[in-house]
């Protein structure tokens, strides 16, 4: 009995070893659009819209599980897997166009937030800012190229670290009204408004490049060949790890947005970024302001460093081709310098680059399930039918609420 007691003890340290791909694609729910998103959200409407965090971060936690699962098994990435699929090389490069119009936007969201972030802690112009953001997403992607996986993971933990303090300290000196809080979980609306701000928390909680990312994530983890039952712990700890990572992001987005509700609701000018941060310093104090800004600077740091390893795939699984790491940068990060210098006001910015994100979301999400579901691709560790079930909902629902997203700024403008 004792022995059996200590084999299943030494099996679940083994487990808690797998953990790291997850947090590193659990970044993208913690960039700065989101916190922009979540800020904006309390800051109007209060309390309304907790409900709607946490319902993206449940859907969340099942497409990010079903993407490292396609690479754990497939040994591919989602871009490898579907570079081998569509067999038409026009076909494969308008895929492509469409995907880096993706990480394009992605980075304009990121770079964007380091250098609201830079120019709020130390009044950096904002193409200086977004010239460091790129560079350091560009040094990390050395660091996974030539160190591997594990020191990269390691670098963006100690970023949500910051992230964690610097969003959440302002409510541990200012404590929301749990009561109120708590009525937040109730799904309702109020207006056209908080439809919109709805669509759009849950348009930026699941990203294409953050799919793209985690699957390359675990294949790159998990490269070795095991056997079925190697591969079947591999997917219990990819379980926990996406527990664990979402949950983290699930709390730090519910607590930005109760932040925001408890301080800010009803203050003038908190529907920008820097509005937001004058807020808190004006309400809880510079310490309180300072934090929140190093954490939207790790937010832009990290979020920007996944997102360039995620264009990185993109390009090569479905090009099939390797570009030297600084053109590849350059590539998506030129759109955001070009965005900052000609004077586009951020948080515009931020909204619109979830716009397109939007667009990306059926082409990363359908082919997504599709894979996950076919048997000759992962073998025994095919979906069940209640799992491509619930992720074909999913998938639809965050579809259509993308959909409604660009018809409400259309209507809107």
């Amino acid at each position: 009995m004792a022995e059996a007691t200590f084999v299943r003890q030494y099996r679940g340290i083994r487990v808690f070893l797998l953990i790291g791909p997850a947090l590193v694609a659990g970044v993208a729910y913690l960039d700065p659009g989101n916190v922009a998103s979540n800020m904006t959200a309390g800051a109007q409407y209060g309390y309304l819209l907790v409900w709607v965090v946490v319902l993206g971060n449940l859907t969340a936690w099942l497409i990010q599980y079903l993407s490292a699962k396609l690479g754990i098994v497939a040994r591919q990435s989602l871009p490898e897997v579907l570079g081998e699929r569509i067999r038409s090389r026009r076909a494969r490069v308008a895929y492509w166009l469409q995907a880096e119009l993706v990480a394009m936007a992605t980075d304009v969201a990121e770079v964007i937030g380091g250098a609201v972030a830079l120019n709020l802690l130390f009044g950096w112009p904002l193409v200086a800012g977004g010239v460091l953001a790129g560079a350091v997403s560009m040094l990390l992607l050395v660091v996974q190229g030539k160190r591997g996986a594990k020191p990269f993971e390691r670098i963006i933990g100690l970023f949500i670290v910051v992230i964690a303090v610097g969003f959440g300290a302002g409510v541990v000196i200012a404590p929301p009204d749990p009561v109120a809080a708590a009525t937040g979980l109730v799904p309702r609306f109020d207006g056209t408004g908080s439809v919109l701000l709805a669509a759009s928390i849950l348009g930026a909680t699941i990203m294409p490049h953050a799919i793209y990312a985690h699957s390359a994530l675990a294949r790159d983890r998990f490269a070795e060949d095991v056997e079925a039952p190697g591969i079947r712990r591999l997917l219990t700890g990819t379980r926990v790890d996406v527990t664990i990572a979402l949950a983290i992001a699930g709390t730090v987005n519910v607590v930005i947005l109760l932040l925001a509700a408890s301080t800010l609701q009803g203050v003038d000018g908190t529907d920008s970024l820097e509005g937001a941060h004058a807020a808190l310093g004006t309400a809880l104090g510079p310490v309180i302001a300072t934090l929140f800004a190093l954490g939207l600077l790790a937010s832009g740091l990290a979020s920007t460093s996944v997102g360039a390893y995620a264009g990185a795939e993109i390009m090569s699984g479905l090009l099939r081709v390797r570009i030297p790491l600084l053109v590849r940068r350059l590539v998506t990060l030129l759109p955001a310098l070009v965005i900052l210098a000609v004077g586009v006001e951020p948080t515009l910015a931020l909204v619109l680059s979830q716009v397109v994100l939007s667009f990306g979301i059926p082409f990363a999400l359908v082919p997504l399930v599709r894979l996950t579901a076919d048997r000759t691709l992962m073998g025994a560790h095919v979906n069940r039918r209640r799992t491509t079930l619930l992720a074909t909902l999913a998938a639809l629902l965050l579809i259509a609420l993308n959909v409604t997203l660009v018809v409400l700024l259309v209507v809107g403008a």
